[in-house]
């Protein structure tokens, strides 16, 4: 396979090639450009809000929408998928934030962009969603819960929780409520109102921004003529102009490329082996949960707008975002869900879309940084709670509780308890465990074992006097391998008996199934009995391939039941 072909399988810019291949035309090229017109007022508050929870000044979130998800879009494979920060990341990424500061962040972001392309170019893409709904549900709900305890404290307007897992955040705040600040509180819930209610009036306005211009310009007037002051974006915030001198607020000029090694910025400076292996497990974590949830987020659109996304050229996609964000001095980026949605009922139908809600993040960034610097704190905290309160999808948690089996209330309960009160990973990694053990002893309890002899006439078959058919029924793994290998017949203690396996209902074989079936057979041909087995072409090469002829010197395959009989 030459260079040239390898590349060509890669797959990579599907939805972009596809748009234009159905035919791109004028028509859909406005209907584009208004979509991202409405979700670059959607994302804009969003993306200052996200990056200011992780820990950061708001112009990071604002350098992932517009890298990240121009990008993505563009070597993505869903034709309306848009991407960017989004709430699910705030979890994992303050704690890395906190630890290791923005280089930290940034080159966790690099390395799990990177593994992403891996995973597409391994076409991997599909088997990344194979994760249990009550797992999702369970880090889902935990997740909201603590984005939620985060925006607590700009929305009452005490202190900053301080650095750590969740209860410590907690605590923290319930300290501090007495010392609430009215004003800030007052204007909060006010832009939480607008900002909730207003989508049912009037659905096809971005509410998110009308809350924020609201409550900027409220402050701005009590400031004005009462004299009372709110902390903002320019009181919290600021940057160093190309002049030498500080300014609050956020930087009025695009993101800078920076390429590592080259850079005059120590961000960049090549990691060491040590930063290398203390970043691995986070990048790693923020890369599985950027496929999972852009993966996730793609098959909502695919829903929507009838289209079939490409989920490898997604992985790819994202991984590209994730590294030119990152070098950008972004977070971590993925599928973004409402975004996503927002952009489809807008009348999306193809990632130009996505890409103009990049541009005019840019735009918006470039010249309106002066009015970013007035707005309150509280409204991005609102906002924050907002998203929370949707994210975390407490009618399907609850109608989980109620409906779903005993098995996976324990599961969505374990994983939303380990990912509130330690992270997402613990959450996720324990809930996986769970289910993994729950799955295994359904798969023992359904799969049987039963033996049949010629004076049994509960078998289908007419068995001659000397021979014992032993039905399996179900898969054959480490969980029920030594279940069913270990059943014993009183008419085996005779020798020289005929003894049938019947494995022609059995799905799948292990290596651990495979080991234990060879020791059966060694058991049974020391007491000189003969053995057939039945089993489907694919199940009696993998017997053959682990066991060899030798160990099978005496023993036959079939693939009828009848046809061992007759030997």
């Amino acid at each position: 396979m030459t260079y040239n072909s390898l590349l060509r399988k890669i797959p990579v810019a599907t939805a972009m090639l596809d748009s234009f291949k159905a035919g791109y035309t004028s028509q859909k090229l406005r209907a584009d450009l208004i979509a991202g017109l409405v979700v670059s007022l959607v994302a804009l508050p969003l993306a200052m809000a996200l990056s200011i929870a992780v820990g950061l000044p708001p112009q990071n979130g604002l350098y992932t929408a517009v890298v990240a998800g121009f990008i993505a879009a563009l070597f993505g494979g869903s034709r309306t998928q848009v991407s960017g920060p989004t709430a699910a990341f705030v979890v994992i990424v303050a704690p890395i934030v906190a630890e290791f500061g923005l280089r930290g962040i940034v080159w966790c972001q690099i390395m799990a962009g990177i593994m992403l392309i891996c995973l597409g170019i391994a076409r991997l893409g599909k088997v990344i969603t194979y994760v249990p709904y009550p797992v999702t549900t369970g880090f889902t709900s935990g997740i909201a819960i603590v984005i939620g305890t985060i925006a607590l404290n700009d929305f009452f307007g005490v202190e900053k929780a301080p650095a750590g897992h969740w209860p410590h955040k907690a605590m923290s705040f319930l300290e501090s409520l007495p010392h609430t600040d009215i004003p800030t509180l007052s204007l909060g819930l006010f832009a939480l109102v607008i900002m909730a209610a207003l989508p049912k009036f009037m659905p096809k306005i971005p509410s998110a921004i009308v809350g924020i211009v609201a409550a900027t310009l409220a402050a701005m007037a009590l400031h004005q003529y009462a004299g009372i002051d709110f902390d903002t974006i320019g009181s919290r915030f600021s940057y160093t102009g190309t002049d030498g001198a500080t300014y609050h607020g956020v930087p009025p000029f695009p993101p800078s490329l920076h390429i590592p090694g080259f850079s005059s910025d120590s961000i960049f400076a090549l990691p060491t082996s040590g930063e290398l292996s203390a970043w691995f497990m986070p990048s790693l974590v923020i890369a599985i949960l950027a496929a999972l949830e852009s993966l996730l987020s793609a098959t909502v659109a695919d829903s929507m707008s009838g289209t079939r996304h490409e989920p490898n050229a997604e992985l790819n996609g994202i991984g590209l975002g994730n590294i030119f964000s990152g070098l950008c001095l972004g977070i971590p980026a993925t599928g973004a869900i409402a975004r996503t949605a927002t952009n489809i009922n807008a009348g999306a139908v193809s990632p130009v879309a996505a890409m103009t809600h990049a541009v005019l993040l840019l735009v918006y960034m470039i010249s309106l940084a002066p009015i970013i610097a007035y707005i309150p704190m509280t409204a991005l905290s609102a906002l924050l709670l907002l998203t929370a309160w949707r994210m975390s999808h407490a009618h399907q948690f609850i109608h989980l509780l109620r409906s779903a089996p005993k098995s996976d209330r324990a599961v969505a309960i374990l994983c939303f308890i380990m990912t509130v009160m330690i992270d997402m990973v613990a959450g996720v990694v324990s809930g996986l465990v769970l289910a993994s053990i729950l799955f295994v002893k359904r798969m023992m309890d359904v799969t049987e074992v039963a033996h049949h002899h010629a004076d049994d006439n509960r078998s289908e078959y007419d068995l001659p006097h000397g021979t014992i058919l032993f039905h399996f029924d179900g898969p054959l793994f480490f969980g029920t391998a030594e279940k069913v290998f270990s059943t014993r017949s009183d008419f085996l203690i005779q020798d020289g008996r005929h003894l049938i396996l019947d494995m022609t209902n059995v799905p799948m074989c292990d290596v651990t199934a495979l080991n234990v079936l060879g020791d059966f057979i060694k058991e049974m041909e020391k007491q000189h009995h003969v053995i057939s087995i039945c089993a489907t072409q694919t199940i009696s090469k993998r017997i053959h391939r682990r066991l060899g002829d030798i160990a099978l010197a005496r023993v036959k395959f079939f693939e009828k039941v009848s046809d061992a009989i007759a030997r």
